[in-house]
């Protein structure tokens, strides 16, 4: 049986609306009039297939899959045809793209560029991982930040009939980042918390959920969209080469304690803080991240049957599908449970 779980994306509730700014996705598709929302094609990588399905499936009929044949010159490089090219033309199209790794982006790039220039009527590019996220800085002379050469990039894609590109992206790493974008494109920043917070709703412990942040930054990042759940900060501190985690603020003991964080990579900090949260007296832990990235196989480090309690090990680990080859590696392996984008997407491409 699939774990992956299609969620409406539920408003946050609090007596004190001042808690948190962001209390419902940017879209909603039952606050769309009818008379605005458009029909859509769907174009999408092949490893993005699952997910561009499933954007059909919650799209109430308004959303259609368009078809571009992938295929390699004997060199490697990319040999590309958008089917049904005329078609298009004065419609509202998408391209769902994954770049989870350098190697795939040139091809992309190419369709994302090409797309607008076939008379299209509004173009939307729907990039749910942003992959540099993570170098943003320059902290030294010399460094590079990766980030904002994506982000110039994706800024110069081409003008469609209607306008600039819309870009979709969820959780982006550092909020910074969304200033990075160009004037000729219209980013839209999505995030994965609202399924999160539907998704806590269902179970049976509702209510006796602890939010924890692994850092101060995951905090910054994520606080306000928690105001109504207590809430544990972490801090890591530097100890020689290595860092610790430890506890900052926050009362985890007797409760189910979800860990939240934007992404993953090697998983270290989450499980330090999840033994951290265990010897705080935590009945059970949880984690959410939105982007599983996993390189190497990380993912492993956290596999096994649900622990019965905090010592155990994590309950449930949530990811989004952002990440798709992440997806097929961790379907029906406990204590994965994938959240999907689909729902949001569909609504973001009603905009």
């Amino acid at each position: 049986m699939s774990n992956h779980v299609l969620l409406k994306p539920g408003a946050a509730r609090s007596s004190d609306s001042s808690d948190y700014r962001i209390q419902a996705p940017n879209v909603n598709m039952q606050e769309v009039p009818d008379y605005l929302k458009r029909d859509c094609l769907l174009f999408y990588y092949p490893d993005c297939e699952q997910l561009a399905k499933r954007i059909v499936e919650c799209s109430e009929g308004r959303v259609e899959l368009a078809e571009i044949n992938w295929k390699r010159f004997a060199d490697g490089f990319p040999n590309l045809f958008v089917k049904d090219a005329i078609r298009i033309r004065n419609r509202h199209v998408a391209f769902l793209a994954s770049f989870h790794t350098p190697g795939v982006i040139f091809e992309q790039i190419s369709i994302i560029y090409q797309l607008p220039r076939l008379f299209v009527g509004s173009f939307t590019l729907v990039l749910p991982y942003f992959p540099t996220g993570t170098a943003e800085r320059v902290e030294a002379e010399g460094d590079v930040a990766t980030a904002f050469t994506l982000a110039r990039i994706i800024s110069n894609i081409p003008l469609a009939r209607g306008g600039p590109a819309s870009v979709v992206i969820f959780d982006i790493h550092a909020l910074q980042e969304r200033f990075y974008f160009g004037d000729q494109v219209l980013p839209l920043f999505e995030s994965g918390i609202p399924l999160l917070r539907e998704r806590l709703s269902q179970l049976p412990d509702a209510d006796n959920i602890t939010i924890a942040y692994p850092d101060e930054g995951a905090w910054k990042r994520f606080h306000y969209q928690f105001g109504d759940y207590p809430e544990v900060i972490c801090t890591k501190v530097r100890d020689g080469d290595k860092r610790i985690v430890r506890l900052k603020e926050g009362t985890p003991r007797g409760r189910h304690v979800v860990i939240v964080d934007d992404l993953v990579q090697s998983g270290g900090t989450l499980i330090e803080c999840q033994r951290l949260l265990a010897t705080q007296g935590a009945a059970h832990v949880s984690a959410y991240v939105t982007h599983g990235v996993f390189p190497n196989e990380s993912w492993r480090r956290f596999g096994g049957e649900q622990g019965n309690g905090a010592t155990d090990g994590f309950k449930y680990f949530w990811i989004t599908d952002s990440c798709p080859a992440t997806v097929d590696a961790v379907t029906d392996r406990p204590p994965f449970e994938v959240l999907s984008l689909a729902q949001p997407i569909a609504a973001a491409l009603q905009i």
